[in-house]
């Protein structure tokens, strides 16, 4: 449950603030990190519930919390104007500095298989959760390859694949260097005994001022 209550006048501007500030909504006012992707879905930072109602005047009907946050400002505001505007808010959380576990990539291809589109999913900064989800939406739902998916990651939006979230990066291309070869489709892989989250963010290496970058300047989640 939130532990915001949005019912009083008090209780929604002590949640506004908490979100302005603490979650640095101040500096999502004029930038939204939003691309489309394809004509149905559209990957975006944490919005504002202003642009929330934008989003539904172009059309969304869906929106993705990719942040999970469910006793935080941010969720609670979201949840309320989804409410009132009448969109689908769905609660899919993933991870940013982890291997996606085979529940999280079947989870992904079966919520995009039930959603009502356009869509729009999102994370706090919508650089790196958004864009292992949108990786995960080309190739499953476009049919794209994991290698022309895999673009999605990148500084285009603001995805740093040399810090800790480069794990996100090298889970594909594990798959692109050991499976592919091999004639293996990559749902197969994921549900294969080689496929080990565990073990596969343990091979990784991230770089000092990746991290540096990610962690401490840019203050990922």
């Amino acid at each position: 449950m939130s532990g915001f209550d949005l019912s009083t006048p008090g209780g929604r501007f002590r949640a506004r603030l908490d979100f302005f500030f603490k979650d640095h909504a101040f500096l999502r006012l004029s930038f939204s990190n939003a691309h489309w992707i394809g004509r149905d879905m559209v990957r975006a930072a944490q919005p504002w519930p202003f642009q929330l109602a934008w989003w539904k005047r172009d059309g969304v009907k869906t929106i993705i919390n990719l942040r999970g946050g469910f006793d935080t400002s941010f969720h609670a505001l979201e949840k309320d104007a989804c409410e009132r505007l009448g969109l689908d808010m769905v609660d899919f959380t993933v991870t940013s500095r982890a291997v996606p576990t085979r529940e999280q990539v079947l989870g992904a291809k079966a919520l995009f298989e039930t959603i009502q589109y356009p869509a729009l999913m999102h994370c706090k900064s919508g650089a790196d959760r958004a864009g292992l989800m949108s990786v995960l939406y080309r190739h499953f739902h476009l049919g794209d390859s994991i290698r022309d998916a895999m673009t999605e990651l990148g500084l285009r939006t603001l995805h740093v694949k040399q810090g800790k979230t480069g794990v996100l990066d090298y889970v594909f291309e594990r798959y692109l260097s050991e499976a592919e070869p091999k004639g293996l489709s990559f749902l197969d892989w994921v549900m294969s005994d080689a496929y080990d989250p565990k073990a596969i963010k343990a091979d990784f290496q991230e770089s000092w001022w990746g991290t540096l970058l990610t962690d401490r300047l840019l203050k990922r989640e």
